[in-house]
This record gives C-alpha cells, structure tokens and sequence, in this order.
C-alpha cells in the first residue's frame, strides 16, 4: 500500500492547527478556512502541501494577492 503524507492546516492567524488535514494530492482553490480557537476566517489554495493565503482585494485595486506560508522543518 502506498503511503501518502498529510498535515493539518495551521490557521495563518495565530498558528494553531485548524480541524483540516490535506494530503500531498489534496488541491484547494478559494477554500474558506476557519479557526475554532481564535474564530477568524480565511481564503486560502492549497496543492503540494503548500497552503497559499488569498487576501481579499481593497476597494482601490481589483488585483488579489498571494502570500506562501512556508511548511515547518520536520512536520511530516
């Protein structure tokens, strides 16, 4: 049997683990995360086990911009 690694989706807010667990084939597009323990809300991709932050766009410009959380030494 083949072993696929996984990880849980720490929130991009106070870092704690979220109740989310991709694996390696896991792919997200405009996924709405939510933390339990500090209630907050937040876009994200994922693909690879790289989860990528979405900010939502200002009223001044129309573009969405992307902030790549990196995946802590030793996680898997």
């Amino acid at each position: 049997m083949l072993s696929i690694n996984s990880q849980w989706i720490l929130c991009s807010v106070c870092g704690n683990k979220t109740r989310n667990r991709i694996r390696e084939d896991t792919i997200l597009k405009n996924y709405s995360l939510y933390c339990p323990k500090c209630k907050q809300e937040t876009l994200i991709e994922a693909k690879n086990l790289q989860i990528t932050v979405i900010k939502e766009p200002d009223a001044k410009t129309q573009s969405r911009k992307k902030a790549i959380l990196p995946v802590p030494a030793g996680f898997f």
